[in-house]
């Protein structure tokens, strides 16, 4: 299949469906919209949107009628990335190919902008018209991404990560760093698919078995580009790993071993889709894209 043109047609309807869910502007809270739409506006591959979406139509579902579930997932993502450039964190100045969002409205406001999207993502995950679910299913899907999102997943992850810097990690820490940081909240998006495309628990364990593997690449590529990309084409500071004495794949195994490691994962993740039938064609074109993509 053409994964760019099934990218793009996704990332369409993603951008479309959270256009609608901000409000342009507040007599009192002007910049404090401007700040939330800033980050949420400012592009991005919407992988994990699409994740979701892609996981309910290899169960023969369809996400259209329920966008607020990826448009959640995106909120979250968008979210972490306004916290991880802060001063105290990575402090990082261009994310997207933008200057961050603190270095345009202040660290402040950034840090209210992060806060206001998160709680947003569960605002939408419990609107009314999510309640087109079946309410244990919906109830299902609001505890599995908060757990991702929180301290046993992203948030547990991102201090592992900041407490790991300028030190010697096992491997198994790396692993779990990953796996917390950008894995679960990969996992959980096409978890959340698969509750929505009605997945039975055979088809469920299958789907967890994909993301948590396809999660893992994600971040592995990632630190990969962070050796070997500019910074014009990540939109971001190219090098920032090395800079920040950060635990990464190739810090301890080297450009080829990790790029290996990568592709075994991939595998891992395609085994995990091996009963599923064409509908899934576009979650394995993702696991592929994920393992060569460029940013």
């Amino acid at each position: 299949m053409d994964i760019k043109s099934y990218l793009t047609a996704k990332r369409t309807l993603v951008e479309e469906a959270l256009s609608s869910i901000l409000p342009e502007s507040d007599e009192h809270l002007t910049t404090h919209f401007e700040a939330l739409n800033y980050s949420l506006r400012a592009g991005g591959k919407r992988i994990r949107p699409i994740l979701c979406m892609a996981a309910a139509e290899a169960l023969g579902g369809s996400v259209a009628p329920l966008m607020d579930v990826p448009c959640a997932l995106e909120c979250i993502h968008t979210y972490s990335l306004i916290h991880d450039d802060l001063p105290a964190m990575d402090d990082d100045e261009l994310r997207r190919g933008k200057p961050t969002n603190h270095t345009v409205y202040g660290e402040a406001e950034a840090i209210l902008a992060g806060d206001g999207l998160l709680t947003l993502a569960f605002e939408l995950l419990s609107r009314d018209n999510v309640a087109l679910l079946n309410a244990d299913v919906q109830l299902k899907i609001i505890n599995l991404i908060a757990r991702a999102a929180g301290s046993t997943g992203m948030v547990g992850g991102q201090a592992l990560d900041i407490e790991s810097e300028n030190k010697e990690i096992t491997f198994s820490t790396l692993r779990l760093i990953h796996s917390c940081k950008t894995g679960a909240l990969i996992t959980a998006s096409v978890q959340s698919g698969a509750l929505l495309g009605g997945a039975d628990e055979d088809e469920f364990l299958a789907m967890t078995n994909y993301g948590r593997n396809i999660g893992l690449a994600f971040q592995i590529v990632d630190d990969l580009l962070n050796v070997l990309g500019t910074t014009e084409q990540l939109g971001k500071a190219a090098g920032s790993d090395a800079e920040h004495n950060k635990a990464t794949y190739p810090a301890i195994f080297g450009l080829e071993a990790t790029r290996e490691k990568a592709g075994e994962a991939v595998a891992v993740a395609l085994e995990a889709l091996r009963h599923f039938d064409h509908k899934a064609d576009p979650l394995r074109a993702l696991a592929e894209y994920i393992y060569t993509r460029s940013n």
